[in-house]
């Protein structure tokens, strides 16, 4: 993010050979092994960042944030202040407090978003910046003043009231900061401001690339590697001092292994046919994906390019999900997984008593399904079949009248009462509410593997799964006895992807109840 931090993007080479012989010792972790494979390939001298596991965090969210808490503190301390001093309850005066303290609580945001106070520069060293935030909050102080002369209301006004406000709400601000300004130095300290970047293709188009990159102020990207096919003088194996990390192909087993935020292709638009088959493997990844337009002779309108740094590049996809868009999605979450559980807890009583009546064995069953970007989650559900019956892993999927099914289990799985536990993986944050219904790992429609039967398959799980989702409301639940079954359910799902939106998520909890009452294809 900062360039007085670029030297940290970097590792010393005993800190990468560390790295790799950890890796390369772990490969027998089916987690690791795409990994371990891509590192194999790489010079032990190759500078390679360690894999980062913590996630990037959004500065406009920690701005945000930094904003809702100053406003919610000093109106907090106004209000505190007069209910404890002023202790004047007429509504008119009430009225006086109340509207100056809300003043202060939008102003004070405004006055320092106009001094550059919530960029990150301004977070990280919270002291250097006292004199503008004590000028910032004379300046509000001084507004005020003017009005109260001009308006001649000064005698409604407890002076003692004001002083107090000013200097416990100055205290506090740069208390607020000095917090703030710890969490967000270890932050920086840690890249997890930086986005987390591969080039896609080397050759001297990638070297202009990153140089350009690296010269640009206040970057927030951290370039990991190079993924090129190509394997003589065209594509070296460093650019720019950065590895070739491995192929195209190689690139989705790093991205599913590792953090990566951001896939930069730097082929040029003339190779329209090998972009578009790159773009096809990688779209099924929850990351954004850029095309450079730094080195192109054909050059567009300012307006058709967004910018990192100071170079021009191509949107084509999005991550369907981030910034706030994550924080609103698991608020919601949390939120109402928990009041529904609350809600349901009979239900759920209910019905692990009867699954443990009704048959020997658990009352929960787990079962290893994929989830965001192909983690392998432990999923929740109430028993349905018999205990020595039961299938980890769908390899075979239920059907009418099938004899493994027990008497309770029909009727849990036709409600989809058998679905309620997964309120707890909403909890843990390994679900959603709402989203692409989870597939266990053997999952089949006709006898073939839901990957071989829909090309992108994996492109669902750029969000997180969901207890519920747009297929299931749709109609389409229940067996896949037929490849198109699968298919339509993963166009609903693509559609639910490129369109979420709080309101969506709200309908489909909304009409999902009533969805459940169609359970013909439901065993």
């Amino acid at each position: 993010m900062l360039n007085i931090d670029r030297k940290k993007n970097r590792l010393a080479t005993s800190q990468v050979l560390e790295t790799l012989e950890t890796v390369k010792s772990a490969a027998t972790d089916p987690k690791l092994k795409p990994l371990a494979a891509v590192v194999s390939l790489v010079p032990p001298a190759a500078p390679v960042p360690v894999p980062l596991e913590a996630p990037w965090i959004a500065p406009r969210i920690v701005q945000g944030v930094v904003r809702v808490s100053e406003a919610l503190l000093i109106t907090g301390i106004g209000i505190a202040l007069w209910a404890g001093y002023v202790q004047e309850y007429d509504s008119y005066f009430q009225s006086l407090y109340l509207s100056l303290t809300l003043f202060a609580g939008a102003c004070i945001p405004m006055l320092y978003q106009m001094g550059g106070l919530y960029s990150i520069h301004a977070l990280i060293g919270p002291m250097k910046q006292v004199p503008r935030l004590v000028f910032g909050w004379l300046g509000f102080f001084a507004l005020v003043t003017a009005f109260v002369f001009f308006s001649q209301i000064g005698y409604d006004y407890s002076r003692v009231w004001l002083a107090a406000w000013f200097l416990c709400g100055l205290v506090g601000l740069i208390s607020l900061r000095a917090v703030f300004g710890a969490f967000v130095r270890g932050w920086n300290q840690d890249g997890r401001f930086d986005r987390r970047a591969v080039i896609v293709g080397g050759g001297d188009r990638a070297d202009a690339l990153i140089t350009a990159l690296t010269a640009s102020p206040d970057l927030d990207v951290t370039i990991a590697g190079i993924f090129d096919d190509r394997d003589d003088h065209r594509s070296p194996a460093h650019i720019a001092g950065y590895p070739k990390l491995g192929t195209f192909d190689q690139l989705l087993d790093f991205a599913r292994a590792t953090r990566v935020d951001l896939v930069i292709v730097t082929l040029p638009l003339s190779a329209e046919a090998r972009l578009l088959q790159i773009l096809k493997k990688l779209w099924i990844l929850p990351v954004d994906i850029r095309l450079s337009a730094y080195t192109e002779q054909l050059r567009f309108r300012p307006r058709a390019y967004s910018y990192i740094g100071n170079v021009p590049f191509f949107d084509v996809f999005d991550k369907p999900l981030s910034g706030w868009d994550t924080v609103i999605k698991s608020i919601e979450d949390k939120l109402i997984s928990a009041l529904a559980l609350i809600c349901l807890s009979p239900v759920m009583a209910l019905t692990a008593i009867a699954v443990k009546l009704d048959s020997k064995g658990p009352v929960f069953f787990k079962q290893k399904r994929y989830g965001f970007n192909n983690e392998l989650i432990e999923v929740y559900k109430f028993r349905s079949m018999y205990t020595d019956m039961t299938d980890t892993n769908a390899s075979r999927l239920v059907s009418k009248g099938d004899p493994r099914v027990t008497r309770v289990g029909r009727f849990i799985r036709k409600t989809s009462l058998d679905e309620l536990p997964q309120l707890f993986n909403v909890l843990k944050g390994e679900l959603s509410l709402v989203g692409p219904r989870p597939h266990a790992t053997q999952a089949k429609a006709a006898d073939r593997l839901y990957t071989e039967v829909v090309e992108g398959y994996f492109a669902r799980h750029k969000v997180k799964p969901g207890v519920t989702g747009w297929a299931q409301v749709n109609g389409w639940r229940g067996e896949t006895d037929t490849e198109e079954k699968i298919q339509r359910r993963v166009e609903h799902d693509l559609y639910y992807i490129e369109n979420w939106s709080v309101l969506l998520d709200l309908y489909i909890l909304a009409t999902t109840p009533l969805a459940l009452l169609k359970s013909e294809n439901a065993y």
